[in-house]
């Protein structure tokens, strides 16, 4: 925590203001940028970021650069953290700071239902616009090859089913999970005449629509960067996996081609290796395996193999 009494006095004059404390409990849920913020909280863009500056100089809260945006949360590691930890606690529930939630959880569904309603406009070209990215990248392949003896697969973000058919080879039976119905269409069409072995269920990668432990084996390619909070991913993949269960990650790495965002819906624009594997680790995986492979348009791909921690 405080490690004298100047860093002490820090934490306690960034928090001494109804503002930044409300700034702070939203903050700790969510990450969010300052425009969303603004509507959030319903204040000036002027007086917001006066405030974000405050708590982050103080070393409270971590942002990151997304494009042209900032988005800002809580620090969850460092002096910092432990700080938040303590102050939690105390920022008691009020009608204020309700409201402050329920805006910022609008927000967010708000962020998904842009998502969903970008994949059902591509789905139809959604094969041919991930092979002008992946090129002659054998993904299925790569994933596969971390497979031996499955019962349960699950594809995180199936899209259209692209990689069902390989998994069905290693699992006796696949379990493929998308948000977006256009994309889950054009995956039944898959298997319209052999399906049995195939369960294509709608639903969010936050909040997977699977029991505890029901699967093996798990992948989420090219999925995690679509979401708002891809930890939250990682926790949910850790739940419905069976303990000693298998779980491959194939995602861009960190790069800054815009294009992606406008073309493709993508909310990240990648990932480093540091940080996935960071994220793995906090959900309860332990990393086995990393690979690094370049596809086009100057992009490459971080492949994961994590497992499962027996509790």
């Amino acid at each position: 925590m405080a490690e004298n009494l100047q860093d002490a006095l820090t934490y306690f004059k960034a928090l001494a203001e109804q503002t930044r404390l409300r700034l702070l409990k939203v903050l700790m849920r969510h990450e969010l940028n300052v425009n969303e913020l603004v509507a959030i909280m319903a204040m000036g863009q002027s007086r917001i970021s006066h405030h974000l500056k405050v708590l982050t100089e103080s070393g409270l809260l971590s942002w990151r650069r997304e494009g042209s945006k900032v988005y800002y949360s809580a620090c969850t590691q460092g002096p910092g953290a432990e700080v938040i930890e303590r102050v939690g606690p105390l920022l008691a529930d009020d009608e204020v700071s309700d409201q402050d939630l329920a805006r910022a959880r609008d927000t967010i569904e708000q962020r998904a239902e842009a998502t969903r309603r970008f994949f059902n406009a591509i789905a139809a070209n959604w094969d041919q616009l991930r092979r002008d990215v992946l090129g002659d990248l054998d993904l299925a392949g790569a994933v596969t090859g971390q497979m031996a003896g499955h019962r349960v697969a699950v594809d995180l973000g199936c899209g259209t089913g692209g990689m069902l058919p390989a998994l069905l080879e290693r699992a006796e039976r696949v379990i493929g999970v998308d948000s977006s119905p256009k994309m889950l269409q054009q995956a039944r069409r898959r298997f319209a005449n052999d399906g049995r072995r195939v369960s294509l269920r709608i639903g969010e990668l936050e909040h997977l629509p699977l029991r505890d432990g029901e699967a093996d084996f798990a992948v989420a390619s090219l999925a995690l960067h679509h979401l708002s909070r891809p930890q939250d991913g990682l926790v949910e993949a850790h739940r419905v996996l069976q303990d000693g269960g298998r779980l491959v990650v194939v995602e861009f790495d960190r790069h800054h081609n815009e294009q992606m965002r406008t073309r493709y819906g993508d909310h990240w624009l990648g990932f480093s290796l540091k940080r996935l594997a960071g994220w793995l680790e906090r959900s309860g995986f332990s990393l086995a395996q990393t690979r690094r492979l370049p596809v086009n348009q100057g992009l490459a791909v971080h492949i994961l193999t994590a497992n499962k921690n027996q509790q």
